[in-house]
Parts: structure tokens; C-alpha cells; sequence
């Protein structure tokens, strides 16, 4: 199956054996979060330790641009044509660069890997929503006035529960203004309430998640009506206890409504997944047809944010 992902916090990417050397090169010790091969948490706050912990490891410009080419080679060795990494220039501070040093350092992975393997790939800028609306305001004004071609959406994450949309607003009409391409995550964490807002008061053209929304017929229908696209992750939804198992999972009932959906691995290590076990739980735990998931990665190139031309060749490699 050839395959594309629209959904990937690119720390959250991080394969656990460059972690581990990463914290060797640098004397850290991760044993409370790495041991065999695989990240160490059992709730959502240990989660967020766990990540937080694992990001850390990334300390120079070259830590950084590995990591992008590693998730990228990765994706492309399983038939990836095309992928999308959020990127947080935050983390860069913290490892005591400049935003435009770990922008740089990602887009060299980008290249590298495109170089080597033919997969293309594009960044979203993250604003963290817990961080308050002054840091996403920040991260939509920085992402529209930097000079990176390969930037071309803008999304928030974090904790859903922290304000509410509105107070984030003209952060994405800072981006939209921006020319930029609009994704946000709601619908994971909070109900239907936080997708309803989002298309009210953000118009995206994409909504991270936004499975909740089932819970509503009638915003299925508008969602489906309106051609908002959701970035569906059913193991981080297993993996958080938004759902308990995938027969519980309501990609299915959204797709039949006629909901565009497509399948990504959102922090895959993190939760024992990958983009090439997403799409085979789609296939043979969710009863999805080849025809049908072929379909999905054709609405996440659809839905791309890339220029025209790119996409074009995109949807041919699809073709065949």
C-alpha cells in the first residue's frame, strides 16, 4: 500500500535507538523513560514526562536534522510518498539554538532524506496551546515572516482543555493572511464542543483528530458536507483511553458518513505504532478495503499542504 501521513509531531517521531544514542553522546540517563527498545509511561502525565524527556536528547543542529531523516527514511522503506512534520521551533530553544537554526536543521533532514529515497515532505508550524495565546500568536507570526519554503501549514496542539478557541483565533488569521494551510487539534481530548468551534472560529481546512465529533450526527453531516479533512490516529486514540479498543473506534462510522478521513501515527514509538501498522489496522482490524484505504491516501494528498504541481506528481506516484 502506497502510503502518506499528515499527523506527525516530529519529536514524538523520535526511533527509541536514536534516543538512546543520542543520551549516550551526551551523558543523559533515560532509564525511567527508555528500556528495550521502547518509551516508558502508563498514564497521560507520565506521557508528557516521557516526551518531554526523549525531546531533551536533541541538543545541536545536527541531533535534529538526523532526527527528521531517520523518521523520514523510515516512512519511505514502507511506501511513504509523502509526509508532513509538525515542527515546534520551542524545542529548538531549549536545546539552546535559534527557531531559525532548528528550522534549518529540519529542513536539511527533509532534503536529505528526499535526496536519498524520493519522499517528499513538508513542515506545519506547532503553537502549544498550553503555553497561552501569546506564545501561538508568536509561533503564527514567526512562521509567516521566516524564510523556509518547506513551512507551509500552521496547527496548535497541547492540551485542549487549556482556554478555548476563540481565545486562539488570531493566531490562525495571522497564519491564514500568511498564506499558510490551517489544521488544528480538537476533538481528541474535549467533545464535539472543541470540533464545532474549531470550524466556527478557525475555518480550518484540516482538523487534527477530531473523532469526537461522531458524537453528533448532525456535525458528521457538516463536517462532511463542508470537506474538512480529520487526521485520524486510532492507536494514540487507544493509547490515551480516548477509546478502549479499535472495535470502539469510530473511523469506521465516520468514513461511511462520508467524513474525509486518513490514517497517521501522530508520536508512533510513543504508543507502539507506526504509519505502516496504522494502515494495516485499517485493513485487517477495522475492515477497511484495499480500494477504501487507497481512497484515504488520496484525500491526505488532496489534502497536502503543497504547491499544485507538487501534488500532482504526488497523486500520479498514487496512480502508478
Amino acid at each position: 500500500m502506497i502510503k502518506a501521513e499528515l499527523h506527525c509531531h516530529i519529536e514524538g517521531a523520535t526511533p527509541p535507538a536514536l534516543a538512546a544514542r543520542l543520551a549516550d553522546k551526551y551523558g543523559l540517563d533515560l532509564s525511567r523513560y527508555l528500556a528495550d527498545g521502547r518509551y516508558l509511561w502508563n498514564d497521560f502525565s507520565s506521557f508528557i514526562a516521557c516526551y518531554a524527556a526523549i525531546a531533551n536528547v536533541f541538543r545541536s543542529e545536527e541531533d535534529f536534522a538526523a532526527l527528521a531523516e531517520a523518521y523520514l527514511t523510515e516512512l519511505a522503506a514502507v511506501d511513504t510518498i509523502y509526509a508532513e512534520l509538525f515542527v515546534s521551533p520551542e524545542q529548538g530553544l531549549l536545546a539552546g539554538l535559534s527557531r531559525d537554526g532548528y528550522m534549518r536543521a529540519i529542513t536539511a533532514g527533509i532534503e536529505t532524506a528526499r535526496d536519498k529515497t524520493g519522499i517528499e515532505a513538508r513542515m506545519v508550524m506547532i503553537g502549544e496551546r498550553h503555553m497561552g495565546p501569546e506564545q501561538v500568536e508568536g509561533a503564527a507570526r514567526y512562521a509567516v515572516s521566516c524564510d523556509f519554503p518547506l513551512l507551509t501549514g500552521f496547527n496548535m496542539a497541547g492540551d485542549e482543555r487549556m482556554g478555548t478557541v476563540a481565545d486562539f483565533a488570531r493566531a490562525f488569521e495571522i497564519a491564514r493572511d500568511g498564506g499558510l494551510g490551517l489544521t488544528i487539534h480538537a476533538g481528541e481530548v474535549c467533545g464535539p464542543f472543541s470540533v464545532r468551534d474549531a470550524l466556527d472560529l478557525v475555518r480550518p481546512e484540516r482538523i487534527g483528530h477530531g473523532v469526537r465529533a461522531a458524537e453528533e450526527p448532525d456535525l458528521v453531516k457538516r463536517l462532511a458536507d463542508e470537506g474538512v479533512v480529520l487526521e485520524v490516529c486510532p492507536s494514540s486514540n487507544i493509547a490515551l483511553s480516548v477509546y478502549p479498543d479499535l472495535a470502539s473506534h469510530p473511523l469506521r462510522r465516520l468514513h461511511d458518513a462520508g467524513v474525509k478521513v486518513t490514517l497517521n501515527s501522530d508520536d508512533p514509538p510513543f504508543f507502539d505504532t507506526s504509519l505502516e501498522a496504522e494502515y494495516a489496522a485499517a485493513r485487517d482490524e477495522m475492515g477497511f478495503s484495499p480500494a477504501e484505504i487507497d481512497g484515504m491516501t488520496r484525500t491526505a494528498i488532496e489534502a497536502a499542504f503543497v504547491d499544485e504541481a507538487t501534488r500532482a506528481r504526488l497523486l500520479a506516484r498514487l496512480a502508478g
